[in-house]
């Protein structure tokens, strides 16, 4: 794009993004937040293509007084991961939300296909999950212990393997959006489709509740990270097919940035989820209501970190923008 029609494009959001912050004008805080996050693209747009123009100096001055409007009462923590898990990152992800609710909408109804299809044929269970598994589990089931499986292997060996296998699938989820969102979103799908195989394995034969009690204490992190994973791979695959005013370069590395940035904050869930599969789970005796606190904490705290805690962040920074 020639700077001047990039100019002629954006010049009245900017004159009335400055006079905002200027003259403290009445406008949505919320209004002023997403102006600010679009003022820093088109601010990394022109120093992309603009790099010694005029309109890159009055973007730059303009993001500064912003930025220093924002936070200018803040302290910096001293820690960098600190401050990336507790303020950079929720605050960035706000601007995802639709796109981990197009994440979690496919992964829900490949859940559903998976568990359509094991109701109507015995055999897709066996197609899905493996003949080996199966029939341990079976195995496991005329003993008596329906999860059995879960208590195989060593306590460390075990969360040390799982831990790194999440990872390794959220990262693949997040890799495939490389080829455009389609790729993420067959990761999903297939993780949708083996999720709702699963347990219909165990409806079928009246344990349902009995395995969820056991597997949904690891599962609950477990399931809801691939799911960000996904929403991490299709903000990539999104970003080339739709680079909007960016070329599809500019767009694609942006959108790989910030896809990345989405996948490395699942890292500490993940370790979460791994620990509770290798300490927690194999322990398939406990009281239902300890089995059910914690399954019911793990989803408060991924619902408030990545849903509740960036919406908080969004309107007290839009707040401060308003206010100062």
């Amino acid at each position: 794009m020639r700077e001047a029609a990039f100019v002629k494009q954006n010049k009245a959001k900017w004159i009335a993004f400055e006079k905002a912050i200027t003259l403290n004008s009445k406008i949505n805080p919320d209004q002023l937040a997403d102006d600010y996050i679009q003022l820093t693209n088109d601010l990394a747009y022109a120093q992309t293509y603009y790099p010694d123009s005029k309109t890159l100096q009055y973007l730059n001055s303009l993001a500064s007084q912003a930025h220093q409007k924002i936070y200018k009462n803040k302290k910096e923590s001293k820690n960098r991961l600190v401050s990336f898990w507790k303020d950079e990152f929720p605050l960035f992800f706000y601007q995802h939300h639709r796109m981990l609710f197009y994440s979690f909408l496919l992964f829900a109804v490949a859940t559903a296909i998976g568990v359509i299809s094991a109701v109507n044929d015995d055999s897709f269970v066996r197609l899905i999950l493996g003949d080996s598994y199966v029939n341990e589990t079976i195995n496991n089931i005329e003993k008596g212990d329906p999860t059995a499986i879960y208590k195989s292997g060593s306590e460390i060996g075990t969360f040390l393997g799982i831990t790194i296998n999440n990872i390794r699938v959220a990262f693949l989820a997040y890799a495939f959006g490389v080829i455009t969102s389609v790729g993420t979103a067959y990761v999903l799908f297939s993780n949708g489709v083996m999720l709702g195989a699963f347990f219909t394995f165990f409806y079928n034969r009246d344990l349902l509740f009995e395995a969820s009690k056991n597997i949904w204490l690891h599962g609950t992190i477990e399931i809801s990270v691939i799911v960000i994973a996904g929403c991490a791979g299709m903000v990539m695959g999104n970003s080339i097919l739709f680079p909007k005013t960016y070329s599809r370069k500019v767009s694609f590395l942006k959108g790989a940035k910030d896809g990345l940035k989405i996948v490395v904050s699942t890292i500490p869930f993940f370790i979460i989820a791994g620990f509770i599969e290798g300490f927690i789970t194999r322990y398939s005796n406990m009281p239902v209501w300890l089995a059910l606190t914690i399954i019911f904490l793990s989803l408060i705290l991924i619902i408030y970190y990545y849903i509740i805690y960036p919406i908080i962040l969004h309107k007290t920074n839009a707040k401060k923008l308003y206010t100062t």
